[in-house]
């Protein structure tokens, strides 16, 4: 999600989320909990964001709001424990703003208000019953990011005419990745295209990601639900074969999620 489209979640977002938290019982000073699936560096910029979101509002971090922040380093199956801190915090609402964060926060709960993003279809996901009618303590906005992935791997056929082996780069744990994959795989059949579904959990997993993506000697490298930013090679010196793909990167979501 760019910069500005985060503020203006966020910016309406106590157009989201106040009317919602005035629904739950709150403390003298509301208390937002931020719940992310990546990390606080990563996320920094949007949390920037999300801060002037607030202040545009009305709300001031530290003055009339406080802002508890639970991050899961990309381990998503923190995320259930986080989200059940910040509910036994008694938090005012709960601002989850990645994919598996949305969905461990509703799993959490049914009473504290919760306002998401995500790069996926909420109604697919479970995450609301309707778009118009979101029901229940869940709101929130979505970039639809996967219904649009498959356009990426189309322009990066027309990029690259002659193309005959695309590669696919997800992280597994993400929610969304079984979708994107079954997605992109559906277009690359209609083009004609072989699709490499490749794998990469953590930091560590680039490197060999993008090596293995050499050794196929694919024309393009599709990132689906892995920001961007983290999945460029670093260098020739560290990976020679990956360098090689850093002009043939397309991403299929928008950097965030931190997957």
């Amino acid at each position: 999600m760019r910069r500005r489209e985060f503020v203006a979640l966020l910016g309406s977002g106590a157009a989201a989320i106040w009317p919602l938290a005035a629904r739950a019982q709150q403390p003298t000073t509301p208390v937002i909990g931020f719940l992310n699936g990546g990390t606080a560096e990563g996320y920094a910029p949007m949390v920037a964001a999300f801060r002037q979101g607030l202040n545009e509002a009305g709300y001031v971090e530290g003055r009339n709001v406080a802002i508890e922040y639970r991050w899961a380093r990309g381990q998503y199956d923190r995320l259930p424990s986080l989200a059940a801190e910040l509910v036994q915090h008694q938090v005012t609402v709960i601002a989850a703003t990645t994919t598996p964060a949305a969905l461990a926060a509703k799993a959490a709960t049914s009473t504290v208000p919760i306002v998401f993003t995500t790069g996926g279809d909420p109604i697919k996901l479970g995450l609301v019953a309707s778009l118009r009618r979101p029901g229940g303590n869940v709101t929130g906005s979505t970039q639809l990011s996967v219904e649009v992935g498959p356009k990426r791997l189309e322009l990066a056929r027309e990029l690259f005419p002659g193309a005959t082996t695309v590669a696919l780069l997800v992280n597994p744990a993400n929610p969304l990745a079984a979708t994107v994959s079954k997605d992109l795989q559906a277009v690359a059949n209609t083009l004609g295209v072989r699709l490499h579904v490749l794998h990469a959990s953590a930091e560590a997993d680039f490197e060999a990601a993008f090596a293995t993506a050499a050794q196929l000697r694919v024309a393009a490298l599709v990132i689906g639900r892995i920001r961007c930013s983290a999945a460029t090679p670093r260098s020739s010196a560290h990976s020679p074969s990956a360098t090689a793909f850093q002009q043939s990167i397309f991403c299929a979501s928008s950097p965030p999620p931190a997957v």
